[in-house]
């Protein structure tokens, strides 16, 4: 069976036009429950990873998942990393030098995992850390360039009351990509407004806003698979 793997991905959108299409899908977080639970083709694993551990966790997720991987995608946490949080970095620093370097490392895991596979891969993160201590990324969007991929009237299914339907709205957001990973075509949406409404209406530092910000735009993730699918 044909399988994917998506690290740090807790609400599985990304993995939804692969589960479709019918591939075997292993979606990898901290937040899902301990152990590995399975629903049909969707696994979910819920492990926490160390930074300081990678190739021992990269062996863990290959035991798991087995063979005939043939993607792999990752949402690695950004608080660290991106420049919207900066003027928090130096306090971090004192507490834990090598802060952004374990940030980075888990990162890199996405690379390191599809690798061993030898299958394509990518992972997204905001403009920050990563351009200038990992490298630069291949490419930038917003939401709003992949939202022709959806219906006119589609309605966002877990937060419609912030996000508008078609991913209509900008979040700068950078990809880093290999092993053959194809840039989806845009077929773009003009959003109503100009900030980002996660950012707007979801401050502050729990895990639930977190998870509103960082959720994964539908239109880019059906555009992937599109371009990537074997």
């Amino acid at each position: 069976m044909k399988k994917a793997i998506f690290l740090f991905d807790y609400t599985g959108m990304m993995a939804k036009p692969w589960l479709d299409a019918g591939y075997e899908c292993w979606c990898f977080d901290g937040q899902h429950d301990r152990g590995i639970t399975r629903v049909n083709n969707h696994v979910r694993v819920g492990m926490y990873i160390e930074a300081n551990a990678k190739l021992l966790f990269a062996k863990r997720i290959i035991e798991m998942v087995g063979d005939g991987v043939q993607f792999v995608f990752g949402f690695p946490e950004c608080t660290d990393l991106t420049n919207a949080g900066a003027k928090h970095f130096k306090g971090k620093a004192d507490f834990n030098l090598l802060f952004q370097a374990e940030a980075i490392e888990l990162a890199d895991l996405v690379r390191v995992v599809a690798n061993l596979y030898r299958c394509k891969w990518a992972f997204e993160n905001p403009k920050g850390a990563i351009s200038t201590q990992y490298r630069k990324y291949d490419f930038r969007f917003d939401p709003c360039d992949y939202g022709g991929y959806l219906p006119v009237n589609d309605e966002h299914p877990i937060y419609p009351e912030i996000y508008p339907g078609q991913d209509a709205y900008n979040k700068d957001t950078c990809i880093w990509h290999g092993g053959g990973f194809k840039e989806p075509k845009r077929i773009r949406v003009e959003p109503p407004f100009k900030e980002n409404p996660g950012w707007k209406h979801c401050g502050g530092k729990s895990v639930k806003t977190k998870n509103i910000r960082s959720a994964t735009p539908r239109g880019f993730a059906q555009a992937t698979f599109i371009s990537n699918a074997a």
